[in-house]
């Protein structure tokens, strides 16, 4: 595949007139608010931020979007300070908090925030309420400089569920409301259930082909199936059939806007927050068992050699057949027998052959595991499970993958006004960085391996390489885990750059509608083109980049979640010792991953005082003892002891146990600290390929790279911004595959 590069582009900053000799510059970015009141106003493709003290804020809360007006140049290599004019989006308008009740009024007390102040309830909102109850509350009318914002209350929270207080406060610190508003409710009571012989008559009808759904055991929403039909000559129709959520969710309804602002299903481990109402979700666009369904459809006239002669997109109507689980299909692969084997059996032997076809056309094959809670009927973590992915996930996988590179490829080769490509919400991937690829390129040589960096595709076959020698090996955790965060995030948006990860030229996400905006947004695009009406929507990018934000902040929820349950499940262990794996360094400490509950905290180097002196060598990710010149690296065996386990900070702290069957001799005495305390900078940094919803459909795509630290906002420093915090991955694994 050619890879086309993205073009750094300045955004962000523009300037006004003022008078006839001046000009006022005015900026929007992002809003970061200190602990001591001071903000920053981050800007793309500025090199410093513009500080904004607390007089100024007007209302701003941390991590809104804003307008800034600046007040006062930068003098000596400083920054500039600004005034904000404007707040064009807020990052959250729940929060959970305290009740303070007074006569006729109250306060929401709010949980969390930095200089985050109380929210009004009006007398009709109070009711029954009393002081000390827990609340969630919606801002309704923001307030005006020293004004308190007005509220209306959620939902009354149980105080006494520690784990539901803990997961709606993680969902909604995180942007995402906990309920649909009422007109969304309102207008979802019209939405007609029934598929009449007019709309049948308008698609293509599969209700004759053998259809089924795989998904996983605890699933509810099928948003996929596959048919399959045997033609002449030895090719087999197949078709991969997409719940039609565009046909019930119209442009510009509050559904429409509602599932816009969130953007994305979020996935905890004990609950879904859904994208769309349950009755979209579950029920209407659910392609449940032996009902009839409208769908979208990419279906393909292929043979076992996975080779396409033929392929057709448009709206269908089926009816499933089945629905498997992923390990009735695994079990019915390795065993040979089951419910339509014969039919699954060819289906995973195509989906192999792509998959290898894939794979040496450039795709990269990390391999990946999926940590899974078991929870009792109070959602406390009792065990914890680790699912790989198996033949029958990447059956799924690579039909999905298919779907949704020949529905790009489809709308890609379209041509509008003046020879313009159509506005499209393609799934891109860009190249690594350089400068990241020669840090890791040395580090993988010291292990005998080189990569070749003369071009893209020349990489990616090195990289494959690698990761294949190295299997089995005492280092092929630490190339897999360094070598994903050398990779770019995948995105949303207009300009198609290809997927460098997957080795596409032209990718999009088809598939998943019921919980991906962008599905939606990709159906109505192919529906218009495929009726040769096509409207272009001049807001396409900026919805792309709202559901590449939301997307972001959906995992790190997913991550806080399983984080808690993490602490939550290790709390019985305190004083016991596990085998475990170094899977993070920073200059302040290292993290373990145990090797029985894939559980990481943090050994912090204030807890190793007495054993040495150790420093960071960023080009070895490694601590480097200077008396001894012991190394700490990712990927070595160690032996720790659960020092401590803070539910409220979600952490996790560990202390080494002098060992030599770990590698490291007795010495000295343990210092028992509480590492946790230590600086940590990011915990949760965005080093995925990312991983798409519901442990999958389209797996294998990356989004590496260390975010940036956000340890010390106080301390902004154009070069701070720059540093990478050591690369560290996010405790807790996703449920989301593909």
């Amino acid at each position: 595949m050619t890879k086309k590069k993205k073009p750094q582009k300045e955004k962000g900053a523009h300037s006004r007139e003022k008078g006839s000799s001046s000009q006022k510059k005015t900026y929007k970015g992002t809003i970061e608010i200190t602990r001591s009141g001071m903000a920053f106003v981050i800007v793309e493709g500025q090199e410093k931020d513009v500080l904004v003290r607390q007089k100024n804020l007007n209302t701003a809360l941390d991590g809104d979007e804003v307008t800034v007006d600046v007040i006062k140049p930068a003098k000596n290599q400083g920054r500039m300070e600004g005034v904000i004019t404007a707040i064009t989006k807020r990052k959250k308008t729940e929060f959970t908090g305290t009740l303070q009740v007074n006569k006729g009024f109250a306060f929401l007390i709010p949980d969390k925030g930095i200089f985050m102040p109380d929210i009004y309830i009006p007398a009709n909102e109070v009711k029954d309420m009393k002081s000390g109850d827990k609340a969630v509350v919606r801002i309704v009318q923001w307030g005006e400089k020293t004004r308190k914002p007005v509220g209306e209350i959620v939902e009354l929270l149980d105080a006494s569920d520690a784990n539901d207080l803990a997961m709606k406060e993680i969902l909604i610190e995180a942007g995402f409301p906990l309920s649909f508003p009422a007109d969304v409710m309102e207008e979802l009571q019209a939405v007609k259930e029934d598929i009449g012989s007019a709309e049948v008559n308008k698609r293509k009808d599969f209700r004759k082909t053998l259809t089924f759904t795989i998904d996983p055991v605890d699933a509810k929403d099928f948003d996929d199936a596959l048919s399959i039909k045997k033609t002449r000559g030895g090719w087999y129709e197949i078709g991969v059939h997409i719940a039609d959520v565009s046909h019930y969710v119209l442009p510009d309804t509050a559904l429409d806007k509602e599932a816009d602002k969130r953007a994305t299903s979020v996935y905890l481990p004990d609950r879904v927050l859904p994208m769309l109402p349950e009755k979209i979700s579950n029920e209407l666009c659910s392609l449940r068992p032996h009902e009839d369904k409208l769908t979208f459809s990419a279906v393909f006239k292929i043979n076992e050699q996975g080779e396409i002669r033929e392929q057709w997109i448009g709206r269908t109507v089926i009816h499933s057949d089945h629905r498997f689980t992923y390990e009735e299909v695994q079990e019915i692969i390795e065993k040979g027998d089951g419910p339509y084997k014969d039919e699954l059996l060819l289906l995973n032997t195509i989906a192999q052959t792509m998959r290898k076809t894939r794979i040496q056309h450039g795709a990269i094959n990390f391999s990946s595991q999926e940590v899974r809670f078991q929870l009792d009927e109070h959602a406390k973590p009792i065990g914890i499970m680790i699912k790989e992915s198996k033949e029958a996930h990447q059956l799924i996988e690579e039909f999905m993958l298919l779907a949704n590179r020949k529905v790009a490829e489809y709308v890609y080769n379209i041509r509008i006004g003046n020879n313009q490509q159509v506005p499209f919400p393609y799934r891109t991937h860009d190249t690594p960085d350089e400068e990241k690829l020669k840090v890791f390129s040395g580090f993988a040589s010291k292990f005998g391996h080189k990569l070749d960096l003369s071009n893209p595709e020349a990489l990616a076959n090195s990289f494959n390489a690698m990761l294949q020698m190295a299997k089995g090996k005492p280092e092929q955790h630490v190339l897999e885990t360094l070598g994903i965060r050398t990779m770019a995030k995948a995105v949303y948006q207009t300009e198609d750059i290809g997927h460098y990860g997957l080795g596409f030229d032209h990718y999009c996400h088809f598939t998943s509608p019921i919980r991906r905006y962008p599905d939606v947004l990709v159906h109505r695009v192919v529906a218009q083109c495929l009726a040769n009406d096509i409207h272009p929507d001049k807001r396409m990018d900026a919805m792309c980049k709202h559901s590449s934000e939301m997307e972001r902040k959906a995992m790190e929820a997913e991550r806080a979640a399983n984080k808690y349950k993490q602490v939550e499940y290790m709390q019985q262990f305190l004083g016991e010792t596990f085998a475990g794996v170094v899977s993070g360094v920073a200059h302040f400490g290292f993290w373990v991953e145990t090797v029985d509950t894939k559980c990481e905290g943090l050994v912090s180097l204030q807890s190793m005082m007495t054993k040495d002196d150790f420093k960071y060598d960023e080009n070895e990710y490694s601590l480097v003892g200077m008396n001894t010149g012991r190394k700490i690296r990712i990927g070595d065996k160690v032996k720790v002891q659960v020092a401590a386990a803070n539910l409220v900070k979600r952490q996790l702290d560990y202390e080494l146990i002098e060992d030599e069957d770990a590698g490291f001799p007795p010495q000295g005495r343990v210092v028992r600290g509480r590492g946790g305390e230590a600086p940590r900078g990011r915990r949760d940094q965005d080093t995925d390929f990312n991983r798409p919803h519901r442990g999958k459909k389209q797996p294998s795509e990356r989004s590496g790279g260390p975010a940036k630290s956000k340890s010390a906002k106080g301390d902004r420093s154009a070069t701070d911004k720059k540093k990478s915090s050591a690369a560290k991955k996010g405790g807790g694994a996703s449920r989301k595959k593909a």
